[in-house]
């Protein structure tokens, strides 16, 4: 039996990417025993995985992790991660390992002068390239998101109202580039009355779901700061569509297989992180940018603030092409 580790310590969209490794790993590698090791912050993201014999979670002391890795004795480490803490590691277990390429000197080129020589492959793809050694193909089915049987069955805190078929809007993100400015959104949520529409975000989205709300027609709840991760999964897993900015819950909307809209500002999907859907489902993803501006991208994960001040990036995008994807996913 091969005792198998990966390595992907953060974040929330980065890990979802990783679980088609992951599957394919604990499917095609007979016998194995997989472990997964991230960030105790970001347990919930693979709570109930099947793919996953043991999780492990990195506390505050890395030697104490690396103490409880070392004692598992893996037959191969699989670094996701590829940073500097996830190379310390490696080298500390001393086991046979490998990772994969992150192309940060064409990402470089991209984003900062604006050269595109990307290769047209998803960074899912890339991550397969860990795995070569473990001879694992691709089977193409997509990203994974786990719930228990009680999950599905619970009632999420919502009106009665908001039950049933409903637009769910993620509107944060954890840089200010990749945000669809709130009035964007309240004019949004306007133009799909009376769809209902049900805002998810964290607690420093709360502030922008009151602002939408206050230009929406009564047709719109505000989630945000209401619900837990897997509840906001849960919240994507009922709604009808998905809208989102390039985040963590555009990756968990793909994995649940739900039509999405992504809305791209300062990032771009060439950067090989757009929503990665299963084989012949690929229509699903919507994506939707504003590609007649030269300063973008203006960085791979985003910034605090519109370089050049003026936000165009987002604020040109119109909204008549978001409705029009969810009338033809309607119909």
């Amino acid at each position: 039996m091969k005792k198998i580790l990966v390595i992907r310590l953060s974040s929330i969209g980065d890990i979802v990417l990783t679980t088609p490794v992951v599957r394919c790993i604990k499917q095609q590698v007979p016998g194995c025993e997989l472990h997964f090791l991230t960030k105790a912050k970001f347990a919930d993201v693979l709570k109930y995985n099947p793919y996953i014999d043991k999780l492990h979670l990195l506390g505050d002391s890395l030697s104490e992790t690396i103490s409880d890795l070392r004692a598992e004795r893996y037959d191969f480490i699989v670094d996701l991660h590829k940073n500097i803490r996830s190379l310390i590691i490696r080298l500390s277990l001393h086991r046979p390992s490998s990772s994969f390429n992150k192309l940060n000197f064409k990402k470089f080129l991209l984003t900062k002068l604006h050269i595109d020589i990307m290769p047209k492959t998803h960074i899912v793809d890339r991550y397969f390239g860990a795995a070569k050694r473990l001879k694992v193909e691709n089977d193409g089915q997509g990203l994974d998101f786990f719930f228990s049987y009680d999950e599905k069955n619970d009632k999420l805190p919502f009106p009665e109202a908001f039950r049933g078929n409903f637009i769910a809007i993620a509107v944060g993100a954890q840089h200010f580039t990749k945000i669809y400015p709130a009035e964007k959104v309240g004019d949004l949520c306007r133009l799909l009355y009376p769809n209902k529409v049900v805002l998810i975000g964290g607690k420093t989205d709360v502030e922008r779901g009151k602002q939408i709300v206050a230009m929406s027609q009564g047709n719109v709840l505000n989630a945000c700061g209401q619900l837990s991760l897997r509840q906001s999964a849960l919240a994507l897993w009922y709604s009808d569509l998905v809208i989102a900015n390039d985040t963590g819950m555009m990756h968990i909307a793909a994995a649940l297989r739900k039509p999405l809209v992504s809305i791209w500002g300062g990032t771009v999907p060439q950067l090989g992180m757009y929503p990665y859907m299963p084989k012949g489902m690929e229509s699903l993803s919507h994506i939707v940018e504003n590609k007649h501006l030269k300063c973008r991208p203006c960085h791979k994960l985003g910034r605090e603030s519109c370089p050049k001040g003026h936000f165009k990036c987002m604020k040109e995008i119109g909204n008549n092409e978001i409705v029009d994807i969810f009338f033809r996913v309607k119909s």
